[in-house]
């Protein structure tokens, strides 16, 4: 089972801010969009994403279909057999994530599991 791209997902106070320090720090901008409240950078193959205003915890993000450069993966595990793998395992989800979407056939889905402690894990499939 591949769950794709890795990211850390971090929710920040002032996007501006945020980004300074991690530019700072040797990361580079990589994707997002600063007017729609987040951006993703990175140093490497390290990837983070910083999101104001749209949640409350950090969250392991991981991206089905793609490499850690954002590339399309010929081959991959679609999120809706994640989704049922987990399913079968006994792995939690977060029934109070308005993100949890995965009915369709195909396409950009996602859904949110919890550990153990607590962290939400984000499975957020683009392609």
């Amino acid at each position: 089972m591949d769950l794709g791209a890795f990211s850390i997902s971090l929710p920040v106070k002032d996007l501006a801010k945020s980004a300074e320090f991690y530019r700072k720090i040797g990361f580079v901008d990589f994707g997002g969009n600063a007017d729609h409240g987040y951006l993703i950078l990175k140093n490497g193959d390290n990837i983070i994403g910083l999101f104001q205003g749209m949640f409350e915890k950090p969250m392991l993000t991981f991206n089905p279909g793609w490499d850690q450069k954002a590339q399309n993966l010929d081959t991959f595990t679609d999120v809706r057999d994640l989704k049922a793998a987990f399913q079968a395992a006994g792995v939690p989800f977060d029934a109070s994530d308005p993100n949890l979407n995965t009915d369709g056939p195909s396409g950009p889905a996602s859904f949110v599991v919890v550990d153990p402690d607590g962290n939400p894990i984000l499975i957020d499939q683009h392609r």
